[in-house]
């Protein structure tokens, strides 16, 4: 070879993927496990999967995305079960909708371990290198260049660039051009998009001071314990599996003398004197907002969570902040327990670019560059869990582009995972997306729960479920029918042993026969505790037994969520023309109009979703699709 001939490196690959955070490793996996060679490029191999901030997977509805990955094939699920400290079952006291699953994670652990995976997965190699222009020739990707002049010529490429694009982070008057944890930024990207007409906007996120473990006093705090008996997050890990001995969190309280020096200092704060450019997240505020905009409450709960097993770091929940470091060091020392706290790593703020995700098809395709793909922060949303959902989806829609097959949607109805990208495309976001519960029309039947039986079988059909986990899924769904149907039909009578139960469990006594699906319905009886007068129940996983306990307690309310879904299917179902003219629809209003030329809803579904655009219009459009 004549190295002296040679301008720059070129190589041919199939999908190029940027960035190796939890959205850039479920693409990667994704695409290399349905056979396609993928380069996986990271600014740091030491920053791969890693926790920025908070220690943890899963929490109120993100617990749901996590168990969806799983459902699909990803590893996010399968990764954290193997690297917990503590697990919980978030919610519990209320209905089975808003259950959610949540473990604080051995951040280096959980990082080792996807690395790990990445590292010996076939069709994947990982390059240590920063991506700074996309190559498009007629609407089309067709490779990325590095910052060392190198081009990969490819099919199609995912950008998950996190928090990393012209990065700041930025604490009092100190501004540090990084990435997060003081990594290297990614400086040159951004223009190579902005070039080729991607509309990018300036978000802001931040993270707490991690505190010296030998510096706090637990006494003044209250002990935060794990569930007795650990669900894991993975539908294919074993139960028993994950049975271990658990870490302890720990709960203290901000007090008016917390509060105080912070309003002092309120004048130092780059969110408050105009040195923070980019929106912050609304849903998880620094300690600072949470001051100024609940200004009636005299204490905010702070959680002090280990972030590993080898480290003495812990970890301030609640507690984010840009103030200065001297602020934040009388600020934390101001909380029962902190008195003598040592900061090990100061709290920050970080600013980067992300994209306006309504540049997105619901596939996260861009509407302008055919085979670039979108997923994680870079979209606009926060917290790792949305992000490996939407790199997971991504990364899928990448391969199913490239070998020429039809792309993977998840709807509203579907998962979480439809609910989050629907609204990332389809509503306008000026602040960073958080997955919540409510968020969801159709929670009741989106339950974390059945994530398996609502998606596996997609991520069987393109190529992510084995045979057999897929048949192990349709062996349960057969028990959950079959028992559900026995119970229905299983009648018990007023005998004495019955009426003893009924008395002991606080429930009305029989005036005449009963089967046990009627007492199930019973509000202070479960399936589980009915096995005392259940005669020749099988024998069946606690996973199966649940859903059926589910299925019939709220048999009504699910009957009546998929009526809604039926309705809103049939709008979803009606798809309007790529290359519909709107300004021919001279009975809709302006900002209607506008908006979807501007959004271009592949559905009517999707046009009625749209801010601005009103029931009125969508029936002008119904009646006009109807008519052409």
């Amino acid at each position: 070879m004549n190295i002296e001939k040679i301008n720059h490196l070129e190589e041919n690959v199939d999908i190029v993927i940027v960035g190796a955070g939890h959205a850039g490793c479920e693409a990667a996996l994704a695409c290399a496990r349905l056979g396609l060679e993928t380069i996986l490029f990271t600014v740091s191999v030491d920053s791969i999967a890693m926790m920025p901030c908070n220690p943890n997977i899963g929490g109120s509805s993100k617990g749901h995305l996590v168990r969806e990955v799983d459902a699909l094939g990803g590893e996010m699920g399968r990764n954290i079960d193997k690297t917990f400290i503590q697990s919980k079952m978030l919610n519990k006291s209320k209905g089975p909708a808003v259950h959610s699953l949540r473990a604080q994670a051995d951040k280096a652990e959980y990082s080792r371990q996807m690395r790990k995976t990445l590292e010996n997965t076939d069709h994947l190699t990982i390059r240590q290198m920063e991506v700074t222009d996309i190559i498009v020739e007629d609407g089309k990707l067709t490779g990325v260049k590095t910052y060392s002049g190198a081009v990969y010529h490819c099919k199609a490429c995912v950008l998950c660039t996190g928090t990393y694009l012209k990065s700041r982070c930025i604490y009092g008057d100190v501004s540090s051009y990084t990435g997060p944890n003081g990594l290297q930024a990614a400086n040159h990207l951004t223009a190579s998009l902005k070039e080729h007409g991607i509309e990018m906007y300036r978000f802001k996120t931040g993270t707490p001071a991690r505190i010296d473990k030998r510096s706090i006093d637990f006494s003044k705090m209250e002990e935060q314990f794990g569930d007795e008996q650990i669900i894991p997050f993975s539908f294919d890990t074993n139960p028993e599996d994950v049975q271990i001995q658990q870490i302890s969190c720990w709960l203290t309280y901000t007090n008016e003398e917390t509060h105080r020096i912070i309003r002092d200092n309120l004048d130092r704060s780059p969110l408050y004197c105009g040195m923070i450019e980019g929106t912050g997240p609304r849903y998880c505020p620094s300690i600072e907002d949470k001051v100024v905009r609940f200004a009636d409450k005299n204490r905010h709960q702070v959680f002090i969570e280990p972030e590993g097993l080898s480290t003495n770091e812990m970890y301030i929940g609640g507690m984010s902040s840009s103030l200065p470091e001297d602020v934040q060091i009388a600020m934390y020392r101001s909380v029962p327990g902190l008195e003598n706290a040592k900061i090990v790593k100061n709290a920050y703020a970080i600013e980067y670019d992300c994209i306006n995700a309504m540049q997105l098809l619901p596939t996260l395709e861009f509407k302008k560059i055919r085979g670039l793909f979108s997923g994680g922060q870079f979209n606009g949303s926060s917290g790792y869990e949305e992000a490996a959902a939407q790199g997971l989806l991504a990364g899928i829609n990448a391969a199913m582009y490239v070998l020429e097959k039809e792309p993977l949607t998840i709807d509203r109805s579907e998962g979480y995972l439809g609910v989050l990208v629907d609204d990332l495309v389809t509503k306008e976001n000026h602040e960073p997306y958080r997955m919540m519960t409510s968020r969801s029309e159709y929670r009741l039947l989106l339950r974390q729960d059945n994530a398996d039986m609502r998606l596996t079988p997609k991520g069987y059909k393109v190529g992510l479920i084995s045979e057999e986990r897929y048949q192990k899924l349709l062996k349960k769904q057969d028990q959950i029918q079959r028992e559900m149907k026995r119970v229905e039909q299983n009648v018990v009578g007023a005998t004495r042993k019955v009426e003893e139960f009924l008395k002991n469990h606080g429930s009305t006594p029989l005036k005449t026969s009963s089967t046990i699906g009627e007492l199930i319905r019973r509000p202070e009886l479960d399936y589980d505790m009915l096995s005392e007068i259940d005669e020749n129940r099988p024998l069946l996983s606690q996973e199966v037994k649940d859903q059926v306990n589910i299925n019939i307690k709220y048999d009504g309310y699910i009957r009546r969520q998929l009526r809604q879904v039926e309705q809103f299917k049939k709008l979803e179902r009606k798809k309007i023309p790529e290359n519909l003219d709107y300004d021919q629809i001279s009975s809709l209003r302006i900002e209607a109009r506008q908006k979807l030329k501007e959004i271009r809803p592949i559905s009517v579904g999707q046009a009625s979703r749209i801010s601005g655009v009103s029931p009125a219009d969508i029936s002008v459009l119904l009646i006009y699709l109807r008519e052409e």
